[in-house]
């Protein structure tokens, strides 16, 4: 099913020739385009779930059809995005011959679209981080056209979806080319290193985004490269928190770290707990509680268990609670170790371990906990499961946290990932190639935009986003003031 030469060509000639003529398209446009595209994947909703659910096993309700809904909702969001404009930055110096650094000259700047973009799709949400998902979604509102590097975990789903959004883009008015899926690992690799492709995002394992990253420096044109890779997502729980709802915040975190079979990218992979917290036998009994999941494919299945083994193996380590597994089916694995020990342990157990096994860290006060986090690598998310009477505690721990992560949470789980206009997922590399951006919310399309100053122009030959009477009713900054 691997796209061949001849159409990989067609695609990115297509793609290079739609560009030109999405970047001269208005945000108004665009919002069009977007709203069509979630109205055709509604109402294809019953020809997608069944086939989504069959070739991931995931649940048709509510999982799939929740994450179909998520999907249309953040193109519609962007649609919105288009209509408030504030995306292209637009800001206006006038001219002035008293600016304090001598004679200043009429500048404008403005965000211009980057060019084609290559979006490798996820396996573990098959709408919502797939062919139309977020990185779609916001490669097209910034005027972008998108070549979309399908998952082998659910190829017939990515082409029907893909078919219905190219249909649905083109007949709003968008320009042939602007999408189109492919298949293929190495299909994918030779699209990234084309000179037509200005851009890539990437949503996967460690290994895989860092190679694909490093072939997107290296070109004789090097280009940006959005990877959201691997992330452990820590979870530091406080004594207070302990005494005032332990069992309730155990229980949390078995649902959190068990949620999707633990195949999210937010899950809690450590729980940091005080020493004699005393909720051994209430995670005991809440892993023991969840039944097999099946996992997405075999790969992820056979990774899974060879990982849960090589964490079994660590001398270091008790188990909780044993899960069991055979073929693509496995229940949940909960380990436990000291925090002194940890710091001493092989790197596997500071690793993600994608499926549902997450390890409790017992520390003995807050300058051994910071000493682990020290040592942790940073990733998407971090947690605080604490109470608002310890904040003088607390505080000292925030900096650790920071630096780990993209987003912090207080008294919630990572596995929630609103789409919204203040989320931020990313982080500092494993998390993501690039930590000053993110992939999820409106914040994403900054991505996929880059900054073009004007000067000395006529108005007649500005961007209508520049032009001094402001067609587009932009808001702006001019002369310094809002």
């Amino acid at each position: 099913m691997d796209t061949d030469t001849t159409e990989l060509n067609r695609v990115l000639a297509a793609a290079a020739e739609a560009a030109p003529k999405a970047a001269e398209s208005t945000p108004a446009q665009r919002a069009e385009w977007l709203t069509a595209a979630a109205d055709a994947l509604d109402a294809a909703s019953s020809e997608l779930l069944p086939l989504a659910a069959k070739e991931t096993h995931l649940p048709e309700a509510p999982r799939l059809k929740g994450e179909l809904a998520r999907t249309t909702f953040q193109l519609r969001l962007f649609a919105k995005v288009l209509a408030d404009g504030a995306f292209l930055g637009a800001t206006v110096d006038h001219a002035d011959p008293a600016w304090p650094m001598g004679p200043r000259p009429d500048i404008r700047r403005a965000a211009v679209p980057i060019g084609p973009v290559l979006v490798f799709a996820a396996s573990n949400f098959p709408f919502a981080f797939s062919v139309a998902g977020g990185d779609t979604a916001s490669a097209l509102a910034a005027g972008c056209p998108v070549i979309l590097k399908a998952h082998p975990g659910h190829p017939g789903l990515s082409a029907r979806t893909g078919e219905i959004l190219r249909t649905a883009l083109v007949a709003a008015g968008a320009p042939e080319g602007i999408f189109a899926v492919i298949f293929g690992v190495e299909t994918g690799v030779t699209a990234l290193k084309d000179p037509r492709v200005a851009a890539a995002s990437f949503t996967g394992s460690v290994p895989g985004g860092r190679a694909l990253f490093d072939i997107a420096v290296s070109r004789p044109t090097p280009i940006p490269f959005y990877g959201e890779l691997g992330s452990v997502n820590p979870v530091v729980v406080t004594p207070g928190a302990v005494k005032a709802r332990g069992e309730e915040v155990a229980k949390g975190y078995v649902g959190s770290f068990t949620l999707g079979a633990g195949q999210f990218c937010t899950k809690p992979g450590l729980l940091f707990l005080p020493e004699g917290h005393g909720l051994d036998e209430t995670l005991r009994e809440a892993a023991g509680g969840v039944p097999r999941q099946h996992l997405l494919n075999e790969r992820i299945a056979g990774g899974f268990g060879k990982g849960v083994e090589r964490l079994r193996q660590q001398p270091e380590v008790t188990v909780l609670a044993q899960g069991e597994g055979s073929g693509e089916e496995y229940s949940p694995t909960l380990l436990s170790v000291r925090a002194a020990d940890f710091l001493k342990a092989d790197e596997v157990l500071r690793s993600e371990c994608f499926g549902p096994a997450s390890i409790v860290v017992t520390y003995s006060s807050q300058d051994e906990l910071l000493a682990v986090l020290k040592e942790l690598e940073p990733g998407l998310t971090a947690t605080l499961q604490a109470e608002e009477s310890e904040a003088d505690d607390v505080r000292p721990i925030l900096p650790a946290l920071t630096r780990l992560a993209g987003r912090l949470l207080w008294n919630d789980w990572p596995t929630g990932v609103t789409v919204s206009w203040a989320q931020q997922h990313g982080g500092p590399y494993p998390g993501t190639t690039a930590p000053t951006t993110t992939s999820v919310g409106t914040a994403a399309i900054e991505r996929f935009l880059r900054p073009v100053a004007w000067q000395g122009f006529p108005d007649a030959l500005l961007p209508p986003a520049l032009q001094e009477g402001n067609p587009w009713q932009l808001p702006r900054r001019t002369d310094g003031e809002r």
